[in-house]
């Protein structure tokens, strides 16, 4: 599948998760000092939307206790989004009363799951809902809904399309216009994701559809350019690759936003990102967490960083 070159409506649309679903599994807590200059580092590259932190038990994601210090710090911040994930009515209002821009409401698409992930059924999840959506509707921040396991359980299997459907539904009814599809265990790949779009599309028209995928099986940027292709353009991505969720076995991390930018610029698809800058976000991660990062172009560098033929040996013999 080939891409035109230029054509309307190509303008995609990038929200950096690197703090949060980047940083939760981080065994050694980094302080938010690191995660502000982290943070600072993806704004000053062009990033417009963060999800900067989750509003969980503590005791569950240690790695999140300081989500109330990140969002006051960042509150108010002109041209940016800032975002935060509350499974609950209590971490709602914590989120609210910090001063978050939108409250992303969160379930897993499997039963098995959303016990590990929140320890509550799914029904018990989405029964709840209803009072951070009139609690939300009530303060004038944005209500936002992600659906975990999208497209594969750990536990479980396959996800049945019909249980998307379901959920998004749900969520449209609670006035929710903005649905993340998480491929949390990175069992997404073109063939799954295509026809779950499709059907989201025939069920929930009127809601847009962000992609999350996670690079678990090396095809995380290949289920990306099948959703840009089908028609989406809106996408969530961690610098330098980091992340995946602490409650499914074998996790790695997500889709690289440089590795996705780069994707999209040399496909035809914009971000009004700034590829160099967001490689050198990549690299304070980098030296933040003092290991090597997974993301590919923040080791090779754009398509046309030219070398010198100097810096190579010539072959003899």
């Amino acid at each position: 599948m080939t891409a035109p070159a230029s054509a309307p409506g190509r303008q995609v649309a990038v929200t950096e998760v690197s703090p949060r679903d980047g940083l939760q599994s981080e065994k050694a807590f980094v302080p938010a000092e690191d995660k502000i200059r982290l943070v600072e580092s993806l704004v000053a590259a062009g990033i417009r939307s963060v999800e900067l932190t989750s509003f969980v038990s503590p005791r569950a994601v240690p790695q999140m206790r300081d989500a109330a210090e990140l969002v006051r710090h960042f509150r108010g911040r002109a041209g940016v989004r800032f975002s935060a994930l509350a499974p609950n009515l209590r971490g709602a209002e914590a989120a609210i009363e910090a001063g978050i821009d939108a409250v992303v409401m969160f379930a897993s698409a499997s039963e098995s799951h959303n016990l590990k992930n929140v320890n509550r059924s799914r029904a018990d999840s989405i029964a709840g809902f209803h009072e951070i959506a009139r609690l939300a509707q009530g303060s004038g921040v944005a209500l936002h809904g992600a659906i975990a396991t999208a497209f594969g359980c750990p536990f479980e299997g396959d996800v049945p399309v019909g249980q998307l459907v379901e959920q998004a539904m749900r969520y449209r009814d609670l006035g929710i216009s903005r649905i993340t599809l998480g491929d949390t265990t990175g069992m997404a790949t073109p063939g799954n994701v295509v026809p779950a779009l499709d059907a989201l599309r025939k069920a929930v028209p009127e809601v847009g559809i962000a992609l999350h995928f996670h690079n678990t099986r090396g095809v995380g940027l290949a289920c990306a350019y099948a959703g840009l292709l089908h028609g989406i353009r809106d996408f969530e991505a961690s610098v330098g690759g980091i992340g995946g969720c602490p409650f499914v076995p074998r996790a790695t991390g997500n889709i690289a936003t440089e590795d996705f930018v780069y994707l999209c610029e040399e496909s035809g698809f914009p971000t009004g990102i700034d590829l160099g800058r967001l490689i050198e976000a990549a690299q304070t991660a980098e030296r933040i967490l003092g290991r090597e990062l997974p993301g590919q172009v923040m080791k090779a560098g754009p398509r046309l960083a030219l070398s010198s033929m100097d810096a190579v040996r010539t072959a003899h013999g």
